[in-house]
């Protein structure tokens, strides 16, 4: 085990992912990319370990400050979770201790139960959702309104603002800035060409979808997607979903996939991806131990 020490073992630890199958792994590249590198010091701040054999990464986790664990384990290797389990127990913070794992992962939801850990039911979950690309509709928004791929760094500031219009609440505003999101794209797998904005009358930016690519398992991953709540209820997340999934298509994706609200407090979006094509696939388990 060694401690997380910059930008390679990001990529040390999106090899595990690639590795992985992605219908029974809850992490995809670009979402690694994308937790990591959307604060201008989240990279920094998470207590991240690896875990290797031979200079191969079988195991990686991070501990968020509130006593949350996030973790990827190789499964031919399930006895590492033991130790994953060890080294969070040391540097996590607070009395309580909450792991999120995919319902596929059947030996490490074991070893959580056998530490003591158990299933939280009753709150706000998070299902995946899939969709093969065949067959993908050709985008559409309303008179006035355009769609187009992010040009590049320039784009920077106005595409964290409308980031920030979308997710911001009064009691939880958005840190995401335009100084943050250019320093992420220039990290892999960014591509410019799947990030995608619709613009609104005058050139304001009203929603948004970036893609990420696996190009060695051929799939797409929607993170994040979201409308500026004055255009809402126009299609206009579901246009920017379709384009940006159309662009991941021909740089060969075959399927794409979605994380969103499995709960009642967030139905819009879930409507949003399954007028697309996507349909629930897994679901997000989170176990707690007081």
């Amino acid at each position: 085990m060694r401690l997380y020490s910059g930008p390679a073992d990001l990529r040390a630890m999106q090899s595990l992912t690639q590795r992985l199958d992605p219908r029974t792994s809850r992490w995809h590249i670009g979402e690694l990319t994308w937790y990591r590198h959307q604060h201008l010091d989240r990279d920094r701040s998470l207590p991240t370990a690896l875990w290797e054999s031979g200079g191969e990464v079988l195991a990686w986790a991070w501990a968020d400050p509130s006593g949350s664990l996030d973790l990827q384990l190789d499964p031919d290797r399930p006895e590492l979770a033991e130790e994953v389990l060890a080294w969070f127990e040391e540097v996590a913070e607070g009395d309580a201790r909450t792991v999120t794992v995919l319902d596929a992962e059947t030996d490490l939801i074991a070893t959580l139960r056998r530490h003591g850990y158990r299933e939280r039911t009753g709150a706000p979950f998070f299902i995946h959702l899939r969709r093969d690309l065949d067959g993908l509709p050709e985008p559409r928004v309303p008179g006035g309104y355009t769609l187009r791929p992010v040009r590049g760094p320039g784009d920077a500031a106005a595409r964290a603002a409308v980031h920030r219009a979308a997710f911001s609440r009064p009691d939880a505003p958005s840190r995401v800035t335009g100084a943050a999101y250019e320093r992420m794209m220039g990290v892999w797998p960014y591509r410019a060409g799947l990030d995608w904005l619709v613009e609104a009358p005058g050139g304001m930016p009203a929603a948004f979808c970036l893609v990420w690519l696996d190009e060695h398992n051929r799939e797409a991953v929607l993170e994040p997607v979201g409308t500026d709540p004055g255009h809402r209820r126009r299609g206009l997340a579901s246009a920017a979903v379709l384009g940006a999934l159309r662009a991941a298509r021909d740089l060969g994706a075959e399927t794409a996939r979605v994380a969103a609200r499995g709960d009642d407090d967030h139905p819009s979006a879930r409507a949003t991806y399954r007028s697309v094509g996507f349909r629930r696939s897994a679901r997000n388990l989170v176990f707690v131990r007081p």
